[in-house]
């Protein structure tokens, strides 16, 4: 949408206004809020993921300048004080921005639903991949002790399950350093995100056999990694295709002590080596059907989650924070994910070519710009008019394609 607006409004007429404030009000967030709402505070905090700006004071300066624009990027607040964001960080409740974030990423899930997958994958039929990890972000623990980690250090953890279509995080949760991996699986469960059909990729942190019974009896499937101290027995063995670099191909039940009552039923073990890495790999999963080969392919999907954490610590204020409270903290980061997702949804809608890296060099440069975002993005070439590839990975262009 153009309309004589500045770039930065361009990209906020994507924000579902309306849910927003349905979203305010159920949270009163804005109890006797006179001036600085929390559009206002969305509005300047996502200023700041897309243009990097790196301290309150440096929000401050840089709006401050900018005073003639406040109407039109939609503030409503006279001025911009670091002293009133930063209160406003500290006491508004961070779930909030969590809401809107969730209803952001429904939109974008809904938008890239059709993105194409990977030719190996057809005999999927359509079901839909996810991809689970988690990432640490160190802190100080002086400064951070709510997010205990280790003796002398702080941390959070982003717990992030991605849709590989699109890589689109269908769902996140922000807990402190010591939380261990596995039990986001228990969140899962209980907040009814685990999907009949689905596939749920995971490395072997997640390997705890009653919580992937839990996953079996919803009807979904997992691909894991066994662990060293895996214990079971052969039940039946398969031909492979040894050129492919598969080793085997077993349906096995536990033998262990404990491991066999929390899974009781068969599982299935695919032996592979890598030709990248020359490692011996061996899989773990509930799905019977697929050919050995599409198991280990799907595995090895799991590092678009990697490639996510990577690229948003890169290009998105989530490593060091403009305050030091939980609240502050976790609005900070539900922010930079929403602003994420908001120019992934401008992305698809405008139907841009040019990797997400790109736009956001492009949106940081040209804010205070009244020209259309395609006009501005059609005046540079894309990598590939120029023949090459990004110095910095594009996951909505090399990852699922």
């Amino acid at each position: 949408m153009y309309a004589g607006q500045l770039v930065f409004s361009q990209v906020m007429t994507y924000l579902p206004l309306k849910a927003f404030s349905r979203m305010v009000a159920a949270r009163r967030a804005q109890h006797k809020v006179q001036d600085f709402t929390c559009l206002d505070q969305f509005l300047v905090l996502a200023f700041a993921q897309l243009t990097t700006r790196e301290s309150l004071r440096d929000i401050e300066i840089n709006l401050r300048a900018q005073k003639r624009h406040f109407y039109h990027m939609g503030l409503r607040c006279k001025t911009i004080s670091r002293n009133t964001l930063a209160n406003a960080n500290r006491v508004r409740p961070w779930e909030v921005f969590a809401d809107l974030a969730h209803h952001l990423i429904g939109t974008a899930r809904t938008l890239y639903a059709n993105e194409p997958t990977n030719a190996e994958f057809k005999s999927l039929m359509g079901a839909t991949v996810y991809a689970l990890d988690s990432t640490t972000i160190d802190l100080c623990l002086s400064l951070f002790s709510w997010a205990p980690f280790r003796t002398a250090k702080a941390a959070i953890k982003l717990h992030t399950l991605i849709d590989l279509k699109g890589s689109i995080p269908s769902f996140i949760h922000i807990s402190d350093g010591k939380m261990h991996d596995v039990k986001v699986l228990d969140i899962l469960c209980k907040q009814g995100y685990i999907e009949a059909g689905a596939f749920y990729v995971m490395d072997k942190a997640y390997v705890d056999y009653a919580r992937l019974f839990q996953l079996h009896t919803a009807r979904a499937f997992f691909v894991t990694r066994t662990k060293d101290n895996l214990q079971a027995q052969l039940v039946q063995e398969f031909t492979v295709d040894t050129s492919a670099g598969l080793i085997s191909d077993r349906h096995v039940r536990l033998t262990g002590l404990n491991s066999a009552k929390r899974y009781p039923e068969a599982l299935r073990c695919v032996r592979f080596t890598d030709p990248e890495s020359n490692k011996t790999l061996e899989f773990l999963t509930n799905n019977f059907a697929l050919p050995a080969i599409t198991i280990c392919a799907l595995y090895k999907q799991r590092w678009q989650v990697e490639l996510f954490f990577k690229w948003i610590k890169q290009h998105l204020r989530i490593k060091s924070f403009y305050g030091t409270t939980e609240n502050a903290v976790k609005t900070q980061v539900w922010i930079a994910i929403s602003t994420y997702v908001l120019i992934a949804i401008m992305k698809k809608r405008l139907n841009l070519q040019h990797s997400l890296y790109e736009i956001l060099r492009v949106l940081d440069l040209n804010m205070f710009e009244i020209v259309p975002i395609a006009d501005l993005l059609g005046q540079i070439p894309n990598e590939s008019q120029i023949g090459g590839f990004p110095v910095q990975q594009d996951l909505f262009q090399t990852l699922g394609h």
